[in-house]
């Protein structure tokens, strides 16, 4: 398929803010049903955190939570049935953050039940009031929660920035797939070092 007419740059705004996504112990313990294997990840990840933490960048985080049952999970959870690991009854708290990316006060923790960030949340208000135009986004897994948050983003007028080596999948090679549909058609996929370099508020 040709590329012509797709991918075009949208660039960094003015105000970005870091959306680390779903970086949780269920997709970095080994016995969690969601193991993806990927502890680089926390490594990128933790690079952008602390460097948006030194020149004053919004940092926001998002973990899942299902009420006991699962209802509030509606059909996504019928459809994943492995969700239900992060219903309220889990003994092993796969939802909390992995200790390398603990959130600080100041930082929001966005409580999502579906795979886009936005969706069903306060987030995209919480950005409007800090002004944010653009969202730089790492995390976990990168067909799933990742794309749906980028395309919700540019979908409500942000500017969404995938870093690639901040993200993963179940294999390099879904991971890889997406991250080309990504910038050809809802994001800018960029990686670390422009990340870092111009993370800044």
């Amino acid at each position: 398929m040709s590329t012509a007419g797709f991918g075009e740059r949208l660039g960094w705004g003015d105000h970005p803010a870091l959306l680390l996504v779903d970086m949780v112990k269920a997709y970095f313990s080994p016995e969690a049903p969601f193991f993806l294997g990927r502890p680089e990840i926390i490594d990128v990840c933790g690079d952008l955190l602390d460097t948006a933490r030194e020149r004053g960048v919004p940092v926001v985080h998002t973990t899942v939570r299902y009420n006991r049952d699962g209802t509030d999970g509606g059909l996504f959870i019928r459809k994943v049935p492995a969700l239900r690991l992060f219903c309220e009854d889990d003994p092993h708290d796969w939802h909390e953050t992995v200790p390398a990316l603990t959130p600080v006060a100041g930082e929001i923790t966005v409580v999502k039940q579906y795979a886009s960030a936005f969706v069903g949340t306060s987030l995209a208000a919480t950005l409007a009031s800090l002004g944010v135009d653009t969202v730089v986004i790492g995390g976990v897994s990168t067909s799933g929660c990742i794309r749906a948050t980028a395309t919700d983003a540019l979908q409500l007028g942000l500017r969404p920035l995938v870093v690639a080596d901040a993200c993963g999948d179940r294999t390099e090679e879904i991971h890889r797939a997406n991250l080309h549909d990504l910038d050809l058609k809802y994001a800018d996929v960029i990686d670390r070092t422009e990340a870092l370099s111009r993370l800044v508020r």
